[in-house]
């Protein structure tokens, strides 16, 4: 996924204005062998010191994200938002940090985004979405106007979530799902409707 970034961070509002790519941090130091044209990995995650003047973007999903993330945060790290040129955002909309957005994101009138969020190709948000923190919304994902997500929910590709539903945290909706009611805290739902899976 930091390759993508990568390509998608170069076509980004303030990309050689207010960040250039110095390069990636990884674990595995080889990570890059057989794949030309990118910068180097400069560094490992658990290891990397921030410097003066770096901003951060995480490419990383799943679970371990937060983790790396809040890691980040503790050394003094800044997380730079990453929004595609093609996304589109519309009045009052309201994002916070570390967020990223993809290419062909749509978010709609006074919607809110809080930090560190993954928003992929295709998704469309509507108007007055209220989205929390750390959540993840893969590509053709559909929110349509009123929805809440509140922290640490996957949201998976082309569902659906319906006039104000609710995805409390660290909810889990499955792939072309079409969710019509509440999603608890901790839950996995699939299906049209969306049920819960046991």
């Amino acid at each position: 996924m930091g390759r993508t970034i990568y390509g998608i961070a170069m076509e980004s509002v303030g990309y050689e204005t207010d960040y250039v790519i110095k390069g990636f941090l990884d674990d595995d130091l080889c990570a890059l062998d057989g794949f030309p044209n990118y910068p180097p990995i400069i560094g490992k995650i658990c290891d990397y010191r921030p410097q003066e003047g770096d901003v951060f973007a995480c490419s990383v999903g799943g679970a371990i994200r937060k983790k790396i993330i809040n890691s980040f945060l503790d050394k003094g790290a800044s997380f730079v938002n990453i929004i595609h040129e093609t996304a589109r955002l519309r009045t009052n909309v309201k994002i916070g940090m570390g967020n990223l957005i993809c290419p062909f994101v749509s978010i709609g009138a006074d919607s809110v985004l809080g930090d560190y969020n993954m928003i992929q190709p295709f998704t469309t948000i509507g108007h007055d979405v209220h989205i929390g923190n750390f959540n993840r919304f893969d590509t053709h994902v559909t929110c349509v106007g009123g929805v809440r997500v509140e922290n640490e929910a996957d949201i998976y590709t082309s569902a659906v979530l319906n006039h104000g539903v609710v995805v409390e945290d660290c909810a889990h909706v499955g792939a072309c799902s079409f969710v019509i009611r509440k999603v608890k805290a901790g839950t996995t739902v699939f299906g049209v409707p969306a049920k819960k899976l046991d």
